[in-house]
């Protein structure tokens, strides 16, 4: 059972510290449990009630109405309200709430159910990315498990690697976008969703995937034409920062055109004339999407 802070239930509802303790005080919408520090804390049953209330108030609902609902009211309110509307907010609340109770079947519903509202590229950008944003900030302090993250990312990367298999092939005489996550980096899930895109978009690509070495990404390029290297770092190195790696690999591979996106890659300050830095996500898909051919 997990212990979550008022800022903890802010971050993941949306709805402001001061908000809650004035509804808690008004309407009695929950009772927060007290440490014997006689510091308030929220359970995981805490969570799902609190979301459902942020779901069905962000929906315009009044807080005195929904105050007035009893449990199996709410949920039928919300039910209704999600078949009606069925917002991306509340899709990335499903997920989260059946992450917690590592609920596969009810997770991996929500996640299909995502997908046929919303296709995949909308689902994975409105709704398993922002989820992965919440989630996150939860390990990072401490609050959800590495268990969490494995079986729902396993769901997730399932999810992808079908999309892309039920793509058709790309026939195409362009070299090749090789595209990987530098050695260390295990975060492949970005990955897989760019190399959908560039798939979808029609440019070729190699899939080398995580943890790659500098020697497995010049064996790739010594059998294969490859005209790109694309990597996605979310995480940080070990062993040496992220303008010593963009360094390797232009005096490495001089031939490539070099591109670098995720949060860590934004951090670069290389000015090789052969690098590309994508600064966000929406920078990512702009370059995918339109212009690439031109850049190969």
């Amino acid at each position: 059972m997990e212990r979550f802070n008022i800022n903890d239930i802010e971050n993941l509802t949306g709805i402001r510290a001061h908000t809650l303790r004035i509804w808690e005080k008004r309407y009695n919408i929950i009772n927060p449990k007290r440490k014997i520090s006689n510091h308030r804390y929220y359970d995981n049953d805490d969570l799902k009630h609190i979301l459902k209330i942020a779901y069905l108030y962000n929906n315009g609902y009044k807080i005195s109405r929904i105050a007035s609902l009893n449990n199996d009211e709410l949920y039928r309110l919300t039910n209704y309200t999600s078949t009606n509307k069925n917002t991306d907010q509340l899709l990335v609340n499903k997920l989260l709430q059946y992450s917690f109770e590592f609920n596969i079947y009810e997770f991996e519903e929500s996640l299909n159910t995502a997908i046929e509202k919303l296709g995949f590229s909308r689902c994975v950008q409105n709704v398993v990315f922002p989820y992965f944003e919440k989630i996150g900030n939860l390990w990072m302090n401490n609050i959800a498990v590495p268990a969490q993250e494995h079986f729902t990312s396993n769901i997730i990367r399932n999810k992808m690697i079908v999309a892309i298999d039920e793509l058709s092939p790309v026939v195409s005489e362009e070299p090749a976008v090789l595209l990987f996550t530098p050695h260390g980096e295990y975060h492949e899930l970005p990955l897989l969703f760019y190399h959908y895109l560039f798939k979808k978009h029609g440019h070729k690509c190699l899939y080398l995937g995580a943890n790659a070495t500098i020697s497995d990404i010049s064996a790739c390029i010594q059998a294969c034409s490859v005209g790109t290297l694309y990597f996605h770092l979310i995480t940080n190195f070990t062993d040496y920062d992220i303008n010593d790696y963009l360094n390797t690999l232009v005096n490495n591979f001089s031939n490539q055109q070099i591109v670098a996106s995720g949060p860590f890659s934004a951090r670069a300050t290389s000015d090789h004339h052969n690098c590309t830095i994508l600064q966000s996500q929406s920078a990512a898909l702009d370059f995918i999407k339109p212009g690439l051919s031109a850049t190969l």
